[in-house]
């Protein structure tokens, strides 16, 4: 009896031991090795970053700049833009840098700009980074602004994507597409429910395209990283505790561009931090239907349902 429960108790822990094996040693390969150069990577001339004015977006075009690559900066068309436009331009004077003022919104003809501002480069490097959060119950906020929200963290990524994937498939060029994701992808995400679902998109989508490109040359890369400190915390609709409390551990942002670097090519989805890698393992010993069952279950008593319920 006892040899039995031994083997049954080993046969259980098998799936366990095989997923943090193939979790963590990729993660701590690609930790310990150098950033990658993508110009010589890929015989790159330019990359493009969405929400380049600042924060994440802003530490990636300097990073890119300093490795002899052209940007086209994507960003609202606000004074963080012409700010980050004019650093870069005075600190490389021996780089070209183009500057696209655009609002990823519904019925905003943002892509038209863009592919204006490439048509005459081959942009070989695709950074969407742009994104924002909506907090508060779902139903609570203006079905514009969530629709805003979607626009920006997943549909205008999509469309980028598949406009410079498609230009350097038919030009036969290398390249990479990265996706500024989340640990918001795999966990519920409650008060910020569509944040969480974009996330969750751009992960997914990351993952399938790798499959399809790879053996073209183009490396696809989505981030998860741990809380960041920039403009993403500003201006929120309602303060919910849990991030608050994220907040106090988020790093600088010029820390992830060399992360993001030494990831691409070299794995799809990077876990970034100690919250995000913590996220991510406590969420996989249990099932997602587990999760999210559990969750709606004690929503309710939860200080920022109450918080936030209040004359709901």
């Amino acid at each position: 009896m006892v040899c039995l429960t031994t083997v049954a108790l080993g046969f259980l822990a098998v799936p366990t031991i095989v997923w943090l094996v193939t979790y963590f040693v990729p993660l701590l390969l690609v930790a310990v090795l150098p950033p990658q150069n993508l110009k010589k990577k890929y015989g790159a001339k330019w990359a493009l970053v969405t929400g380049g004015g600042s924060g994440i977006g802003k530490a990636l075009v300097e990073e890119l700049a300093l490795q002899g690559l052209n940007v086209v900066i994507v960003s609202m068309d606000d004074q963080f833009l012409a700010d980050t436009f004019a650093l870069v331009s005075s600190k490389f004077p021996g780089q070209e840098f183009r500057k696209v003022g655009a609002t990823f919104s519904p019925g905003v003809d943002y892509m038209d700009k863009i592919k204006a501002v490439t048509s005459d480069i081959n942009v070989q490097c695709v950074f969407n980074n742009a994104g924002f959060i909506v907090t508060g119950f779902y139903e609570s906020s203006a079905e514009g602004k969530q629709m805003a929200n979607l626009e920006c963290n997943a549909t205008a990524a999509a469309k980028i994507s598949h406009h410079f994937v498609g230009r350097m498939i038919r030009e036969k060029q290398k390249g990479c597409v990265v996706f500024t994701s989340s640990v918001a992808a795999y966990c519920p995400t409650p008060f910020s429910a569509m944040y969480g679902a974009t996330k969750a998109f751009l992960s997914n989508l990351a993952a399938s395209l790798s499959v399809e490109v790879r053996c073209k040359g183009i490396d696809v890369l989505s981030v998860h990283p741990s809380p960041v400190a920039s403009q993403f915390y500003s201006n929120l609709d309602h303060t919910i505790e849990l991030m608050d409390k994220a907040k106090e551990s988020a790093v600088p942002p010029n820390v992830l561009p060399r992360e993001i670097l030494k990831s691409i090519g070299r794995v799809v989805w990077r876990d970034i931090g100690g919250m995000a890698v913590g996220v991510r393992v406590g969420t996989k010993m249990l099932s997602y239907n587990f999760l999210a069952t559990a969750f709606s279950m004690v929503g309710p008593y939860l200080p920022d349902y109450k918080k936030n319920d209040v004359g709901r």
